[in-house]
């Protein structure tokens, strides 16, 4: 089974479980998958975590069932995972924009999020540059936070992260420190086994250094790979988004490869990221 089909099925496998309180671990566990793998790729190619479709669907389910049958607003509300039925009001009031009440009344419009699925483009319009390198481990130096990847907190807060970074000035110290043979200022996620569940990862910015530094940063050696470099031109954010759904959606399931699962990492050359020309790369480890 490719990469993509096991995406599939586990979408097919959340849809013939939506009723029920799965787990991203169950989800994974279905496909073969690590959990870090399939949160990365889901979030990639549909741009929402596995909770937010989880929950989205849920409630567009719950919303044809409100207008369709008789069923009471409460008995609703347990049905689709709710402990309250005040719980159940808010989530839907956020997704649908008006209350069950009203909705039963046919009184706004519903916003319905139908079932995945994953399309891909083999087409290859746009040229990827990429080369493939076999790198021996280094050491990167930095700060780090963790995120939880099930409710979408990554995606959320790793923004906040570099925003926080770029303006303490702290992204200039990175620069200054980089001695190692990868140029530039490193975003980086990696698996995180430490929080007692899956789901989690812990990001990185940082940069290649070799030697000791201040009790102020942090270290982490990163393990010897071979590694898919692809080339990001653009400014960011767009240019590294789109890159990442390119890869997913075109490189991967035309190519031999599968992403190894260990640390990946974008690379920022240049300190202007933001300007019209500014290049920058992205680096997967695969096997």
């Amino acid at each position: 089974m490719s990469w993509i089909e096991s995406i599939q099925k586990a979408i097919n496998f959340m849809e013939d479980h939506l009723l029920e309180d799965i787990t991203i671990e169950q989800i994974a566990q279905e496909v073969n998958s690590s959990v870090f793998h399939f949160q990365r790729t889901f979030a990639i190619l549909t741009d929402m975590s596995i909770a937010d479709y989880l929950r989205r669907r849920r409630l567009t389910l719950a919303a044809q069932e409100l207008i369709g049958t008789e069923q009471k607003i409460i008995d609703l509300a347990y049905k689709y995972g709710y402990e309250t039925p005040e719980a159940f009001t808010k989530a839907f009031r956020k997704q649908h924009h008006i209350t069950p009440s009203e909705a039963r009344k046919k009184q706004g419009p519903l916003q319905s999020y139908n079932r995945l699925v994953i399309q891909v483009s083999l087409k290859g319009a746009e040229p990827m540059k990429y080369k493939i390198v076999e790198k021996e481990k280094f050491q990167i130096v930095g700060v780090k936070r963790t995120y939880n990847c099930q409710d979408g907190e990554n995606t959320r807060e790793i923004p906040l992260f570099w925003q926080e970074v770029n303006q303490s000035g702290f992204d200039h110290q990175l620069y200054q420190l980089n001695n190692g043979n990868i140029n530039g200022v490193l975003g980086v996620c990696v698996p995180n086994t430490n929080q007692g569940q899956k789901g989690f990862i812990d990001y990185w910015i940082a940069t290649d250094h070799v030697g000791e530094v201040g009790e102020d940063l942090l270290t982490m050696e990163v393990p010897a790979s071979k590694w898919v470099v692809f080339e990001v031109h653009g400014p960011m954010p767009d240019a590294m988004q789109n890159t990442w759904k390119q890869i997913y959606s075109e490189w991967f399931p035309s190519n031999p490869y599968e992403p190894a699962g260990t640390a990946e990492l974008e690379v920022y050359p240049e300190e202007d990221a933001y300007s019209p020309d500014s290049y920058s790369e992205i680096w997967i480890p695969i096997k």
